[in-house]
This record gives C-alpha cells, structure tokens and sequence, in this order.
C-alpha cells in the first residue's frame, strides 16, 4: 500500500497539515479550488520570470474574509524578493491581478534544501536534461543528501534512460525508507526531466527522521538525534 499512495496525501489529517486552508460553502469550493491551483502554477511556471531556480518547495495557501495568505517555501529567497524587495512586490500584484482578490505574499527560507525531496528531484531532473549519467546523479544525489542528516533516502527513474530503446525503471535506496509508518517524515518529490529521447519522470523519498524528533534531519554532523547530556553518578 506505501508504495502505491503519496506519502504527504497519506499523513495529510494525520501528521501533516493541508498545504491549502480555508473553508468554502459547495457552490463556491470549485472556484476557490481553481484558484489555488492557478497560483501555484503561475508561481512555478512564470511567463517571464525563472522563479523555479530560487527552488521552490511547496507553496501554502490560507483563505481569509479579507485576503488570500500564500507562503512559498523556497532555498534561495533573494531570487523572489529581488532588490529592496522589488521582485516580491511585483509578483504580489501579478497574482492579485490573476485572481482579483486581495493578496499577502509571504517567503521562507528552506535551511537544508538537501533534505527537501522536491528539490532533490529537479536537481536530479536538470542533471539529466544536461545529459549526465542518470546512475552517477542518482549516486550523487544519494551521497550529498544522506551527508545533509537523512535517515534514508530513494530515488527511482522512469523512461528511456541512457537513450535506451525501451523504457524501463531504475531505484536507488539508501538508508531506510519507512513508507507505511505514520510517524516517519517522509519527505516526497516528483518532476520530469524532458529529454531528446523522451519524458524521464523522477521520484524521490527522503526520510527525515520521526516526527517530535528534536533534529527531524538537521543535524548533519551527527546525522541522528542530539544526545542529552550524561547522567552523573556519586559512589
């Protein structure tokens, strides 16, 4: 069952909270749907801006009486909010004009892009697309995100790979992947890597950790959970 539902939709209620929050009566749900879908794909399809180099993780949607609170998750922020923040305020209006409502446009950083699978995953799709080995980025990819703190991590390829003949599909794991465990922090990632020899699609599951863990993943050094101090004894 783990592998066949998206790990973020299976602890969305449970674990995780919904990346979009409002409320809305039946006959205006479709509509509210609609726009958050819009948002998004503005926000990662720019016509005339490169917003997907700032790396973009998720973007959060929350509805109120008075505006429409949108927060991007991103790893490098200074891309989007420009000089003096000129950027930030451009997009703002661009959205506002899109959806005719009143827009907060908020922008957090990610501290450890590395630990983010939807990154990991368009890294690993641009490597592709420049033509690189798809096992030696699969490696690297691998390497450089267990050396960030992960507990696991699982990368899996699909398509004409290598300009193969015939599609096929090809996995890495390393470390361990918990799919049907609850409380594990399953970070999930999927893009597409467009090729001259066809689509590649690429998914990627990262383990951070448990949920609570005082680390969840960040503590590179050590790459497991901090130790308290030690207990002292009197003979």
């Amino acid at each position: 069952m783990g592998q066949k539902v998206n790990p973020i939709a299976f602890r969305t209620g449970v674990m995780e909270t919904w990346r979009s929050r409002w409320y809305a009566p039946k006959n205006e749900f479709a509509n509210f749907l609609v726009e958050d879908f819009q948002i998004r794909k503005f926000v990662k399809k720019h016509p005339t801006q490169n917003y997907k180099a700032a790396g973009i993780d998720k973007i959060e949607i929350e509805r109120t009486r008075e505006e429409v609170k949108v927060t991007l998750f991103v790893a490098r922020p200074g891309i989007i909010i420009g000089k003096k923040g000129q950027e930030v305020e451009r997009l703002q209006n661009e959205i506002q004009n899109l959806v005719k409502r009143k827009i907060n446009l908020k922008i957090e950083e990610i501290s450890r892009p590395d630990l983010q699978a939807q990154l990991v995953a368009e890294k690993v799709a641009e490597q592709l697309m420049r033509r690189s080995s798809f096992r030696r980025t699969m490696k690297r990819a691998s390497e450089e995100t267990m050396d960030a703190g992960a507990k696991g991590i699982k990368i899996q390829l699909a398509g004409r790979l290598g300009g193969a003949e015939m599609a096929r599909r090809e996995k890495q794991i390393s470390g361990s992947i918990p799919l049907s465990t609850l409380r594990a922090k399953i970070s999930y990632g999927k893009t597409e890597a467009l090729t001259p020899q066809g689509h590649i699609g690429v998914q990627v599951w990262i383990n951070q950790g448990n949920y609570g863990d005082e680390d969840n993943g960040v503590d590179a050094k050590a790459g497991q959970a901090s130790k308290g101090p030690k207990r002292s004894y009197k003979r």
